[in-house]
């Protein structure tokens, strides 16, 4: 059985797969000053929920955007699970270039998903992450990570509303039907998804024409992919263990394994 850890700016996400099947998923907030028992003593209670213990692991395999919390992860997993985990990096072989500018500075999340996308979709493709940053990756023909573009998170925008304006609520995010709200409430919800569905259809469009791949494929992953998706134009593909299945996928890559056919 693996672990596939993703360690994002607000959340991290547990995966279990055994025989290449997720069987448990679980999303814990990122908190850096969370200790190394702290850690050990919560994935040996995810294990034990599912009635696994430590030893039904083979590995385990991180990927993460937030330095400060690997110190006391990886020594966690290390003490309580008993395994040297596998972090992924820039510079692990994943299968695909990497032609960015400077590729340290490409998040590990960002070519996670790229790799997963390819993997399950085909290339070429654009990826669009709705975390705590709205992220868009593009993937050439060949499988090359392009590169892409970074926007504030929608919760990022919905809470600078609030807090940096004198007037406006703190809202729910809703689908909204109509662009012209009635009232202040719904005014803010249709600005702000009505605002991220134009923001989709506009930078991947342009991407697209920058690849020249009119037919490359949308995939969408994060937790408000569905909501936007409802209204986008341009998505096709919406994954919600899109950077859980790329771990996989690196792992069995890693070791040799045939990844043809993973979900």
């Amino acid at each position: 059985m693996l672990m596939a850890i993703d360690v994002g700016n607000t959340n991290i996400v547990i995966g279990l797969y055994k025989d290449d099947k997720l069987v448990a998923r679980y999303r814990v907030a990122t908190v850096a000053e969370r200790s190394r028992d702290e850690y050990g003593m919560m994935f040996t209670q995810l294990l034990a929920f599912k009635a696994f213990v430590p030893a039904d692991l083979e590995d385990v395999i991180i990927s993460s955007v937030v330095p400060p919390v690997m110190y006391s992860l990886e020594r966690a997993v290390k003490k309580y699970l008993g395994r040297d985990p596998i972090v992924v990096t820039n510079e692990t072989d994943m299968g695909i270039s990497i032609l960015y500018d400077n590729p340290r500075e490409v998040g590990a999340d960002r070519l996670v998903n790229a790799v997963a996308a390819r993997a399950l979709y085909g290339a070429p493709c654009i990826v669009v992450d709705f975390g705590t940053a709205t992220t868009f990756c593009a993937v050439a023909p060949n499988g090359d990570y392009l590169g892409g573009a970074i926007c504030p998170g929608i919760k990022i925008s919905v809470e600078a509303l609030f807090t940096r304006t004198a007037k406006l609520p703190r809202i729910e995010l809703v689908s909204v039907e109509r662009a012209i709200g009635k009232n202040t409430v719904e005014s803010m919800q249709s600005g702000v998804l009505h605002g991220y569905v134009g923001q989709v259809d506009y930078i991947t469009r342009l991407m697209k024409k920058e690849m020249n791949a009119p037919e490359a494929k949308v995939i969408a992953t994060g937790g408000l992919a569905n909501m936007i998706r409802s209204e986008a134009k341009v998505i096709d593909v919406v994954n919600g263990e899109l950077t859980l299945a790329g771990l996989l996928i690196i792992y069995k890559r890693l070791k040799g394994f045939d990844v043809d056919g993973l979900q």
